[in-house]
């Protein structure tokens, strides 16, 4: 179990200063939907004892709710920052909690500064019944609202962040980090079946199964949010230009022949998409997992700062890729164009994987995705075929019209071997289809496949 730190004591372990902020007055009781939930001492539901919990809580917190806002700078960068206070009954919400969490989404917004949220909570408030729960809703309209305005929000899971909470504030942000051995589940720990793995209510689990981005200990919170906030957060006026290309890492002379260049591409010695991340990015930050429960170890995405500006990435890092990784880069390019964040793709996968796990989580579906993100993007996107480049699912990656190639990358519709099969050759025929398939880099130039050859 993760350390719980009261609401001020988070406060201080990542922030180098903090003002806080009041929610407006909710209007009176008299609306459909929207009743007085301050005025009556034990709440809308009349729940006796409610109000003793409350002044018992408040005595032992300090605080007068379940949930604390305000502005403040992380690592030197501003933002709205929204922290629950778990000591407060559970960190629960309740239609004064929800005011504040409306309130913070909308002072993000009107101060075009990204929202940072430390969540702590078990989730709605049985004592205000149905109208603890629709605060869910309200939460989602103010989440909608901040999206509009392309504003990032960033959260930090604590221990526990379970129930409504999780299901909106934090599964609900952009980037998600977690305390390790936080508990992180929508199910309580009192709720859950008694035959349930605990494992599956964990950080790592939720980390493992593609909802968490990163774990990251407390000691480390404050410089990964200032990061997070540097990456997500353009400078003011800085308008989304498309990123270079990378250079190629290694010079050799352009292959001869088709089958020159597969075997080039498939060369063990051969830079792979991560030293190209290296050279190119001073600073990166990763995403993980597609939110759908499925994590692929063969795609990189995330952002990273080249020449002093933001630029997201997704890269393909050599072998069959997986819907999960199809499914994040189609993740990463929506919140980048949402962001206005340039974005840059590298190219480097012999093709989708299609074994029979690969089709039943989705493999057509996972490359549409990610096919329909790259050309709806309106943020410049450029693309990069450092290796590979097998069929549709590195197609998938390809910028229409800014995709570049190194001299040791080359595209095909399909594989040599796989177009033999198909054409009924035998094997010593295969470097001849793969001549015929022309898929040399000068031959994806002359055929205008790509823009050009970096060097």
């Amino acid at each position: 179990m993760a350390e719980r730190l009261s609401a001020r004591a988070a406060i201080a372990l990542v922030t180098d200063d903090f003002t806080e902020l009041t929610a407006p007055t909710p209007p009176p009781a008299g609306g459909a939907g929207e009743p007085d939930a301050g005025q009556a001492a034990d709440g809308p539901l009349g729940w006796d004892g409610y109000g003793a919990s409350r002044a018992r809580a408040a005595r032992r917190t300090g605080e007068d709710e379940s949930v604390v806002f305000g502005t403040a700078t992380v690592g030197g960068r501003r933002c709205v920052l929204v922290v629950f206070e778990f000591g407060f009954l559970g960190g629960s919400l309740g239609r004064a909690a929800g005011d504040r969490l409306v309130a913070a989404y909308a002072a993000a917004g009107a101060r075009r500064v990204p929202l940072v949220s430390l969540v702590a909570t078990g989730g709605s408030r049985m004592q205000e019944g149905m109208i603890a729960l629709t605060q869910l809703q309200r939460v989602a309209a103010a989440a909608v609202r901040l999206r509009a305005a392309g504003l990032p929000h960033v959260t930090v899971l604590r221990d526990p962040a379970t129930g409504g909470g999780w299901a909106t504030v934090g599964a609900g942000a952009d980037v998600v980090l977690a305390l390790p051995s936080a508990q992180v589940a929508f199910a309580g720990s009192r709720v859950r079946p008694a035959d349930a793995d605990p494992a599956a209510y964990t950080a790592e689990d939720q980390h493992a199964h593609g909802h968490v981005d990163a774990l990251v200990p407390p000691e480390r919170l404050r410089e990964a949010l200032a990061l997070w906030l540097r990456l997500l957060t353009p400078e003011a006026g800085e308008e989304p230009v498309a990123a270079p290309p990378p250079r190629a890492l290694r010079e050799r002379e352009l292959p001869a022949t088709g089958w020159e260049a597969v075997r080039a591409a498939r060369a063990p010695e051969r830079p792979r998409a991560g030293a190209y991340l290296d050279a190119y990015f001073d600073v990166r930050a990763a995403i993980s997992g597609d939110r759908a429960g499925g994590v692929d170890p063969t795609v990189e995405c995330g952002f990273g700062v080249h020449e002093g500006r933001a630029v997201a990435y997704a890269a393909q890092l050599g072998g069959a890729t997986r819907p999960a990784g199809f499914r994040t880069v189609a993740r990463l390019a929506r919140l980048a164009d949402r962001l206005g964040i340039p974005v840059l793709t590298l190219i480097d996968t012999p093709g989708a994987a299609n074994d029979a796990a690969a089709e039943r989580a989705g493999a057509g579906p996972a490359i549409a995705e990610a096919f329909t993100a790259i050309a709806e993007a309106r943020t410049p996107v450029t693309s990069l075929l450092v290796g590979e480049g097998g069929s549709g699912g590195a197609l998938a990656l390809a910028a229409p019209g800014n995709t570049w190639v190194t001299p040791d990358g080359y595209f095909s519709v399909i594989a040599p071997e796989l177009a033999a099969q198909i054409l009924k050759r035998p094997p010593e025929q295969v470097p001849a289809t793969a001549d015929q398939l022309r898929l040399r880099p000068q031959d994806l130039v002359a055929l205008g496949v790509v823009r050009g050859i970096v060097g």
